[in-house]
């Protein structure tokens, strides 16, 4: 049996195969090592995991992860999987490879994540041959769930939030700015506390202007700062995954227009098509 697995900084997404090719789907948190150590990483897989899941019998593990570029932070999460997963090889990739292989197979092209973070890459149908770095959620991650939230959060605590959109902000956490400051600055995991507002930004229907206004800018920004710097970018289509990405992708559509590029596949999850991936167009054994 083998297990392959998507994991962001917020949820990870895993499909087991068993020997019958029946596909098995279940979710945990995230793992992103930049964060959370092995011995986090170890316990929680203990406690999320699902109990009749025959961990034992699992020869192959291919997780795909965020955070996992780095070759050190890289063995912090091969080491984790290999202490849960004591009779499997474990293959660990990056999160961008992930969305490559799934939006775009074998075949060559752009890709990019656009969930709480953001990433970009030009890859060659095996791997990637071209990465702008995101810059991570301090100083960058232009377009992903987390700047939206920065965004919305600056707004908020400056002022500039349009009233009727601060009092259901008000109604719907409870939070002062003072409040917002503290999670920011001293709470861990800041970038999920910031990448969880973008859901308000996309359910906010009392002033629909401002929340496209401020989805747009921080695509804008996505494309100013990293996608148009990819030498000759317009020739490929724009290809993403992520939750962000396909939640506003009517804004995304309208900004990858405005830059020449033409759409391409936008899915939510990667999990479907990277089983497909090492079920179909690659042994396995391959990672």
């Amino acid at each position: 049996m083998i297990i392959i697995a998507d994991g962001g900084s917020t949820k990870t997404n895993w499909c087991l195969i068993t020997d019958e090719q029946k596909k098995v789907y279940f979710n945990t948190e995230g793992y992103n090592p930049y964060f959370s150590s092995a011995d986090y990483i170890i316990s929680s897989l203990k406690e999320s995991l699902p109990v009749d899941l025959q961990i034992d019998k699992i020869t192959e593990v291919n997780y795909y992860g965020a955070g996992c570029s780095v070759d050190d932070k890289k063995k912090i999460v091969e080491a984790a999987m290999q202490a849960v997963f004591v009779n499997a090889k474990v293959n660990i990739g990056h999160d961008l490879l992930a969305a490559a292989r799934a939006v775009l197979g074998t075949n060559e092209g752009f890709a990019a994540i656009l969930g709480t973070g953001t990433n970009s890459c030009i890859y060659d149908g095996q791997n990637i041959i071209h990465n702008i770095d995101s810059l991570a959620y301090i100083l960058g991650d232009e377009g992903s769930g987390c700047y939206i939230g920065k965004k919305l959060l600056g707004d908020y605590v400056r002022g500039y939030m349009p009233e009727p959109v601060r009092e259901l902000f008000w109604e719907t956490y409870k939070l002062t700015p003072d409040e917002v400051i503290d999670n920011v600055y001293t709470k861990p995991l800041a970038n999920r506390f910031c990448a969880g507002f973008s859901k308000f930004v996309y359910d906010n229907t009392v002033n629909i202007e401002y929340s496209r206004n401020l989805v747009k800018s921080s695509f804008d920004d996505f494309f100013r700062n990293l996608v148009t710097h990819y030498p000759d970018f317009q020739k490929y289509t724009f290809n993403c995954i992520g939750s962000v990405g396909y939640n506003f992708r009517n804004v995304l559509e309208e900004v990858v227009t405005e830059n020449g590029m033409k759409m391409g596949n936008i899915i939510r999850s990667p999990i479907d098509n990277l089983v497909k991936y090492h079920m179909e167009l690659a042994p396995s054994s391959k990672n």
